[in-house]
């Protein structure tokens, strides 16, 4: 599971690398929302080579690139990265994993079944039950006592403890043993819709039953963990984490001997895949932020290296679930006209590399165009509900995707991602498809000429934040600064820095459009609320929009996803959001386009590796074949 704490430095910016994928964990035996009959868990979000385990063969060393070595593996402290995220997922039990639609199924390893309580009966009791077999590393069994103190420590009932505050600890009211040590029963004191999400990664009692123990640095090897793999060697300094098989791992056994990850800036993997440095490489910020070759180079042949010095990837949200905290990148360097050249040159190098496959596919994000309610003529909803449908969402994705040999498929919710279950195309809410019609009667007419709108002698013009040094976001940017010319807006793109988009820009609201991307993760009725929520006057009086950087709301929309979050009955649940979906598009707060695209690099011959959409690794699968 991704935890996202979503604060003003956790907005996603377009193409910023993170774990994303899809597993293919079996469900378990009871579950009281059941995945249709004929789902494939194994489809959906991400393009991984299916591991076959009979055809992997044991042994060997794999070699992973990660953009540094984590500050700390626990993936609810403020300095956790995405890297922190992808280690624990090898080290930490999660009671629950995405499959490839985005539906949560308990992970057989860890949980032998999982139930709640029916809808409308109260209280809500979910009844865990431990697989027996699992252990911590020092043999001592998982039980209550582990999700106790974890509980305790994310609740937000003792401020002591620093960190995040995952939706879903603070409505719980007690957890106790059940049967047994395996059995483990939580009462919540109001429903919880998305209690799945819950404990996932779980930490050992030890590393959160005080607030000193938790607030510590969670690294080195001293530490229990409950994985596939444990911790070998962490040298913070030399730039590698090593995972060696778990000698009390109670699940098919890893195939790998050792995995090594390696800290590896983006703008070096396409070099160290050359030669024979890495075997996993996520490259999306590798092609998406290169830049323009030294003027010595040959341009037109794929294999002069075309990734020198490159900004790190752009700021995404807090580690969990989403999962998941990357660090904030350094400022872009690249100029973003360059940028579109420099990344197809860098794509076709990639893909040029011997022995290497590039694995691609849209992740389990949601790009989307913000429109600023609180700033110059986007304050009227009738103009926002003209623009968002000026928006040719299809243009727009294929100028975003097509370069990088991805169908330029379009967004139409705000909530869930196309392949995602549940997933409704909402978009024709907002009225006819002449976009001309609607702009004229919110009073912004053009002359019989042609040329910009105005209204009160005003013209219609609008800025566009966009990331700095991001190709696919210049050529979303350029597509939309045309398409929106042609219904009479003129767009101004206006660039920022990975170190500024958010806090300086985002936060203070100098804008009227934007360009950046929102996790699409498994539990969206309690994730994706904060991006939706009406702004608040603060202490001081001033209006708070927290996470809702286009500062639009409604106390309908928020109601809607209250009742979502408490809402146990699976298809009533999926109905509320996509109520809420539709009041979204119709206050014209903001315009999916399309999912961001990732791309990764993998050594021919590794098995179970690639682009993973929803989830992680499953880390005991990944090696060699033949």
């Amino acid at each position: 599971m991704r935890v996202r704490q979503l604060t003003t430095a956790a907005a996603a910016l377009l193409l910023a690398a993170g774990l994303g994928g899809c597993s293919d964990g079996p469900a378990p035996a009871r579950t009281p929302d059941p995945a249709p009959a004929s789902a494939d868990p194994t489809a959906g979000t991400g393009d991984v080579r299916p591991a076959d385990r009979t055809a992997v063969r044991g042994g060997g060393r794999l070699r992973w690139a990660v953009d540094g070595v984590p500050a700390t593996l626990n993936v609810y402290q403020g300095e956790a990265t995405a890297d922190s995220a992808l280690l624990a997922h090898a080290l930490y039990p999660s009671l629950f994993r995405p499959d490839g639609h985005g539906r949560l199924v308990a992970d057989p390893d860890y949980l032998t079944g999982a139930e709640s309580t029916p809808p409308g009966k109260q209280p809500q009791v979910v009844t865990y039950r431990l697989n027996p077999h699992a252990v911590w590393s020092d043999g001592t069994p998982l039980t209550a006592a582990d999700l106790i103190s974890q509980r305790a420590a994310l609740s937000g009932l003792d401020p002591a403890y620093r960190g995040g505050r995952p939706a879903g600890y603070d409505a719980i009211d007690s957890i106790a043993q059940g049967a047994d040590q395996h059995e483990v029963r939580v009462t919540f004191r109001r429903p919880y819709a998305e209690w799945r999400s819950l404990f996932g990664p779980l930490y050992p009692a030890a590393e959160t039953a005080t607030p000193a123990a938790f607030n510590r640095a969670l690294t080195g090897g001293d530490h229990l963990s409950a994985g596939p793999y444990t911790v070998s060697g962490y040298d913070a300094e030399g730039g590698r984490v090593a995972l060696a098989r778990n000698p009390r791992w109670w699940g098919d056994p890893p195939k790998t001997d050792r995995i090594d990850f390696l800290a590896t800036p983006p703008e070096g993997r396409l070099d160290a895949l050359d030669q024979d440095r890495l075997d996993i490489a996520p490259l999306t910020a590798a092609v998406d932020r290169a830049v323009p070759a030294p003027a010595s180079a040959t341009p037109t042949d794929p294999a002069t290296p075309t990734d020198p010095a490159t900004p790190t990837d752009p700021a995404t949200p807090s580690a969990s679930a989403t999962p998941t905290a990357p660090a904030t990148p350094t400022a872009a360097a690249a100029p973003p006209a360059a940028a579109p050249e420099a990344a197809a040159l860098a794509l076709r190098r990639a893909e040029a590399l011997p022995g290497v496959i590039v694995h691609r596919a849209v992740g389990a994000w949601l790009t989307q165009l913000t429109l600023n309610a609180a700033h110059g003529p986007l304050a009227d909803p009738a103009l926002r509900l003209a623009l968002s449908r000026a928006v040719d969402r299809r243009r727009i994705a294929d100028a975003a995707l097509t370069p990088l040999g991805l169908p330029g498929a379009t967004l139409g919710s705000h909530l869930l991602a196309g392949d995602q279950d549940g997933y409704r195309d909402n978009s024709a809410v907002v009225g006819p498809a002449d976009a001309a019609r609607l702009f004229d009667e919110a009073g912004w007419t053009r002359p019989d000429t042609g040329g910009t709108r105005t209204k009160d002698d005003k013209e219609l013009s609008l800025t566009l934040l966009v990331p700095a040094g991001s190709a696919t976001a210049k050529r979303t940017a350029d597509a939309l600064t045309a398409d929106l010319a042609e219904s009479g807006v003129e767009v101004k793109a206006v660039t920022a820095s990975a170190d500024t988009f958010v806090q300086e820009q985002l936060a203070a609201g100098e804008y009227d459009l934007a360009l950046f991307s929102w996790p699409a993760g498994a539990s969206p009725a309690s994730e994706q609320r904060p991006v939706y929520a009406k702004p608040r006057p603060d202490a001081d009086g001033a209006l708070d929009s927290g996470s809702n950087y286009a500062r639009s709301g409604t106390e309908e929309i928020d109601r809607l996803f209250d009742r979502a979050s408490a809402e146990l009955d699976r298809a009533a649940r999926l109905r509320l959001l996509q109520e809420a979906d539709v009041r979204i598009w119709q206050l014209g707060h903001s315009v999916p386009l399309y999912q961001r695209p990732e791309l990764a690099g993998v050594r021919a011959g590794v098995a179970g590796a690639g682009v993973w959409g929803y989830g992680w690794p499953r880390f005991q699968d990944v090696g060699w074949s033949g």
